[in-house]
């Protein structure tokens, strides 16, 4: 709307903007909730910034980087950096043609990588939000849909004007949840565009890349389970729609992502530990699952429930998480180990302590650090992840 144009008495209007613009009147002048204007989850993050924030005409302001922050958040989710590099570097493909930045920050909300590069001269603040160490969370910046996951662990879109300060309002966010196998709010994934609507669908493009984060670190986690995927064609098995099933020796069900929780019938979210027995949901032992590790294609199972769905199944152990190295080579389980030898000082550890230097001193933007140090973004984030 224009300023100065009056808004209609009632909750009809014309455009988006027309909506929302009427939705922040009668929430913020009027005291009155605009139930079906804007989502629940914008209202109720109104309502806390209201509190905590008080006039949302202000700016947000951006907290400064510190070094401390950025070794902190980095050094705290390297698991998690870990799960998301190979994602990370194919946003930044899946993303460069479009006015789209993803950033992945911890479960506090705090930057922890992103894929923004400087090209658009008309952003103001995606320099300065999409630094590592950044806090997005809604105490810091108001409301964002990276702030409304990283508080409330669901999946949310904030469209210009849905965004609490002034300044925020000309961005456009996409968010979902990363889980841990506790079930725990490990990250997000944000998808953000300043200025310019998302041309795409957001909330799409931004659930497929965190579900295949998130199915990255729920294997990494599991050090001693059989981890099942089941899908309903095999073609599904290794992409982010896969069902993962985490089970214990004893024949437990510990952990399940969300796509195996649909397919299963099962109530309990997603790594709720609920402990569900194997054969009451997939019908049959743990040996029995165990005994298709050696299979290596995916076989027919047909579920309590009715279904055929195609399973692969795989364990992992603390025995091959021990024999796999750094550097890739594997170890008999039979070999004699010696006692722990000092490491050296390598050419390794000084290229790994360069990068974060650097990275601090460009106050967390990947992009800044990679053209001071004359190399590529995607070896930022390897050495950021551990697979320098």
């Amino acid at each position: 709307m224009k300023q100065g144009q009056a808004l209609p008495a009632n909750p009809f209007y014309n455009s988006p903007e027309q909506r929302l613009a009427l939705a922040r009147q009668r929430f913020f002048d009027d005291g009155v909730r605009p139930s079906g204007m804007v989502s629940e989850a914008v209202i109720q993050s109104w309502s806390r910034c209201l509190r905590s924030h008080g006039d949302p005409a202000r700016n947000a302001v951006f907290e400064p980087v510190t070094p401390s922050r950025v070794h902190g958040a980095l050094r705290g989710n390297r698991a998690l950096l870990d799960a998301a590099s190979e994602e990370l570097e194919r946003l930044q493909v899946t993303l460069a043609g479009t006015s789209g930045t993803a950033m992945l920050t911890d479960a506090k909300g705090v930057v922890i990588g992103s894929t923004y590069a400087p090209t658009r001269s008309h952003e103001q603040l995606m320099p300065i939000a999409t630094r590592v160490g950044v806090n997005l969370a809604e105490e810091a910046v108001g409301t964002t849909a990276p702030g409304i996951t990283a508080r409330t662990g669901q999946a949310c879109l904030v469209m210009g004007c849905e965004h609490y300060f002034g300044n925020a309002q000309l961005m456009h966010c996409a968010a979902a949840p990363i889980r841990d196998v506790q079930g725990e709010l490990a990250g997000v994934l944000d998808l953000s565009s300043e200025g310019l609507p998302f041309g795409f669908d957001a909330g799409a493009v931004v659930a497929h890349y965190a579900a295949e984060i998130e199915n990255r670190l729920l294997c990494a986690q599991s050090t001693d389970h059989l981890v099942v995927r089941l899908q309903i064609t095999p073609a599904l098995l290794d992409t982010p729609m896969a069902a993962l099933v985490g089970i214990t020796r004893d024949g437990r069900i510990d952990w399940i992502n969300a796509a195996a929780a649909r397919l299963l019938g099962l109530v309990a979210p997603i790594g709720q530990r609920a402990r569900t027995r194997l054969e009451d949901s997939l019908g049959v032992a743990v040996d029995t699952l165990a005994a298709l590790t050696s299979q290596g294609e995916a076989q027919p199972m047909h579920l309590p429930n009715g279904l055929m769905l195609w399973v692969r199944c795989e364990w992992r152990s603390p025995e091959r998480h021990r024999h796999l190295h750094a550097n890739g080579a594997v170890t008999s389980p039979q070999a004699p180990t010696s006692p722990p030898q000092p490491q050296p000082h390598t050419l390794r550890d000084t290229e790994r302590q360069t990068v974060l230097r650097v990275l601090a001193e460009s106050g967390g933007n990947v992009s800044r650090a990679a053209r001071t140090l004359g190399v590529s973004r995607g070896l930022i984030y390897r050495h950021l992840s551990g697979k320098d």
